[in-house]
């Protein structure tokens, strides 16, 4: 009975602030403008679904944005979970006070804001800002501390008896990696890499300064180009229809990953 009141107070707690914002950008988009500007939650008068998903398709720069999202996300996160799992080897094993400082700074990445002006002052000098593999670089600079914190202690958790085994077998350094220690991090990295995504995918302010022009512009920049184009009369059911077609993606990767993730993180706590 305890339980069952636990959840239903969490329920009531979830509708104001989750499920009234949601339902309120989905009906919203289904509106014409007129209807939509008064920002009700109300069903619409008149459904002007294709209409609204049309204009955003073929106005808003929404595939452009879809292919340039995709074109950094997946480098950033192949590059950041693989990076961060061999530095999480390194700090996991090494006793070296200086490796263990490194590691804490790397940690400490998660909650200080990344530098924007170095960034964009040292792209420049390597004639690789405006484009995406500046952009790439640096983000899979900047989170790689994310990877690096998760993975961590699931190498100190780990016996030394498999490495050494590996070693005694003849396997290298690297085979070792790749071999032994890529499938026992799989779950942790498989969390990582979703929080990566996520990230990765609704980043607006790195991409503002490191990205130049329509052509390399991520879904959120998409959006934010599309409604300051009609600042004056800002149509929001416009708006609301490119929100949720940029949100769709990420909601298929947690329709997909979420068991995994709740394994992931389940072996995290019993493994801490």
């Amino acid at each position: 009975m305890r339980a069952v009141l636990k959840y239903t107070a969490l329920t009531l707690f979830a509708i104001p602030w989750v499920l009234v914002p949601i339902w309120l950008v989905v009906v919203n988009s289904f509106k014409p403008a007129g209807e939509a500007a008064e920002l009700g939650l109300g069903l619409p008068r008149t459904w002007a679904i294709a209409e609204n998903y049309g204009i955003v398709l073929d106005r808003g720069g929404y595939l452009t944005g879809l292919v340039n999202s995709l074109k950094v996300t997946v480098p950033i996160v192949v590059a950041v979970v693989f990076l961060g799992a061999a530095a999480a080897w390194a700090f996991g094993r090494s006793r070296s006070r200086w490796l263990q400082a490194a590691y804490f700074v790397m940690g400490l990445s998660i909650l200080l804001p990344p530098s924007i002006i170095p960034t964009v002052y040292l792209l420049r000098a390597l004639s690789l800002d405006g484009g995406s593999l500046g952009y790439v670089l640096a983000m899979t600079g900047c989170r790689l501390g994310i990877v690096i914190f998760l993975a961590t202690g699931f190498v100190r958790a780990f016996p030394r008896d498999l490495e050494d085994a590996a070693a005694i077998d003849g396997a290298s350094r690297p085979q070792v990696f790749v071999r032994i220690l890529l499938p026992l991090l799989r779950p942790v990295l498989f969390v990582g890499g979703v929080i990566l995504i996520i990230n990765v995918w609704n980043d607006f302010f790195f991409a503002l300064f490191l990205l130049q022009g329509s052509a390399n512009a991520t879904l959120p920049l998409s959006l934010f180009q599309f409604a300051s184009g009609t600042l004056q009369s800002l149509n929001w059911n416009l708006v609301f229809a490119h929100v949720l077609l940029t949100t769709l993606p990420l909601v298929a990767v947690y329709v997909v990953a979420q068991k995994r993730v709740l394994a992931g993180l389940t072996e995290g706590a019993l493994k801490g």
